[in-house]
């Protein structure tokens, strides 16, 4: 199994919807800007969809806003 940690912004409230055997999927985008910038450019952010399943979703829709 991978983990990874992003931290960023929500874009938007995160969408909670139930599958049909009542399994929580909350989807949602987080920015994150790029922690590194060449002399002169301007600051680069990655838009990342992601995906929780179960009582993470739940939590995230509970405790998450923009």
């Amino acid at each position: 199994m991978n983990i990874v940690i992003l931290m960023g912004r929500t874009t938007k409230d995160i969408d909670l919807r139930y599958t049909a055997k009542s399994m929580p999927v909350a989807r949602f985008t987080l920015a994150v800007d790029r922690p590194y910038t060449k002399q002169g450019e301007e600051k680069k952010t990655d838009f990342i969809s992601c995906v929780a399943f179960g009582r993470l979703a739940e939590n995230l829709e509970k405790y998450i806003r923009k």
